[in-house]
């Protein structure tokens, strides 16, 4: 299959999460990625458990479809180096805090007078800007600042965190968007741009309805535990082995579920009418509902609701979620072949389309296992004058 971001090559020097994800995302499209790491111990998630083979699972989860050289960037060396390297690139990936790729030499004000199409992104916990921007910050951090802990969990009495760490997915996502945005403008013009992606702007931007209820009653949504705010029946139910979810999104399915369950007098009931009606009156609904669910098992449930053509589904655990039928039909759990670990298990790409899908083309890189490749083919060095390199300890 053709790859969408063919031709495209990428300099990657971000680490742990939020970056190496944005990167893995282009990656998966079809971009060249060269992922630059410390020298002997590279990007810090190389030590986080658990371990396979004695390589980090957890970074070869989000480290697939890239290449990987080290160098010490401290060195002015390594800086020299790069700077060789940056005509042969098309974009440029960092998550340092702001201000330490400048104080290497290595800024988009710098970098840019030498490749001047190139599309160099920065991602951090606050952005380039702002009273913020120097602070260092971490998911947990940007999820606590960016309000979704305050409507996360059961009560305001015990603020929760998503069990993903999604500021800092979220920051990939977007900054992956941000550049290829950043590379149809360049298509258009010839010119490169700085992309400037803060974790606590995206948190703001995934917030939905919880700031448009803010500013619509002027109070701060609090956590309401696994029901919708604006939507009822939408919600987790317990059943006589388990529970389900049940998401009823409009009076037509709420119809459809009251003739299954076998109480059509709710349709008519007036606290129950409409969505409105039935989301004010949640408490007394739920009351009828959960005595009802609770009369069969989770399984049955989903067979009748889904011959209703009622929107539900169980609260799968990792386990079933990787061993479900329509996840493994969809290609997302893969095997590949890691040089050191051999056949490993990952998660496949989401990106699905009929000519260009994003796919998994190789197993994460052991560290600095391309760096001889890249001297020699990208730039075009010796043996003898990558021995001389090698020699100055940049590597």
């Amino acid at each position: 299959m053709a790859k969408a971001l063919e031709g495209i090559r990428v300099l990657d020097f971000t680490r742990v999460l939020a970056g190496p994800f944005c990167t893995m995302v282009l990656g998966d499209l079809g971009a060249e990625v060269l992922k630059v790491e410390k020298p002997s111990t590279g990007d810090d998630s190389r030590s986080f458990g658990p371990y396979e083979g004695g390589e980090s699972a957890y970074f070869m989860s989000i480290n697939r479809n890239k290449k990987s050289m080290t160098l010490n960037l401290k060195d002015p060396e390594s800086v020299k180096l790069i700077k060789e390297m940056i005509p042969h690139f098309d974009v440029l990936v960092e998550n340092f805090r702001p201000g330490v790729m400048k104080k290497l030499g290595l800024s988009y004000e710098e970098l840019s007078e030498i490749n001047p199409k190139l599309v160099y992104a920065s991602s951090c916990g606050f952005g380039q800007t702002g009273p913020y921007s120097s602070l260092p910050a971490y998911d947990l951090i940007l999820q606590g600042m960016g309000g979704i802990m305050s409507i996360t969990g059961m009560d305001a009495e015990h603020p929760t965190k998503v069990g993903s760490s999604i500021a800092d997915i979220f920051a990939g996502v977007f900054c992956a968007i941000g550049i290829l945005a950043a590379l149809r403008h360049r298509e258009k013009t010839g010119k490169g741009q700085q992309v400037d992606i803060s974790m606590l702007d995206c948190q703001v931007a995934i917030l939905e309805n919880a700031i448009a209820r803010y500013f619509v009653n002027g109070e701060s949504p609090e956590p309401m535990g696994n029901r919708h705010p604006s939507i009822s029946p939408f919600a987790t139910f317990h059943t006589s082995d388990g529970f389900l979810n049940i998401a009823v999104g409009n009076d037509a399915i709420w119809k459809r579920f009251c003739g299954l369950i076998g109480r059509e007098e709710l349709v008519e009931d007036p606290r129950f009418v409409s969505n409105e009606a039935r989301n004010d009156s949640f408490d007394e609904l739920k009351g009828i509902l959960d005595g009802i669910i609770a009369e069969d098992s989770t399984d049955s449930w989903i067979e009748r609701l889904r011959e209703a053509k009622v929107p539900c589904g169980p609260i799968n655990n990792i386990g079933d979620v990787v061993n479900d039928p329509q996840v493994l039909h969809r290609e997302m759990i893969l095997d590949v072949d890691h040089p050191t670990v051999g056949s490993t298990k990952i998660p496949g790409s989401p990106i699905k389309m009929s000519e260009t899908s994003g796919a998994v083309y190789k197993a994460a890189p052991v560290l600095g296992e391309d760096l001889m490749e890249v001297l020699s083919s990208l730039l075009g060095k010796s043996e003898s004058e990558i021995e001389e390199l090698k020699n100055k300890g940049i590597f």
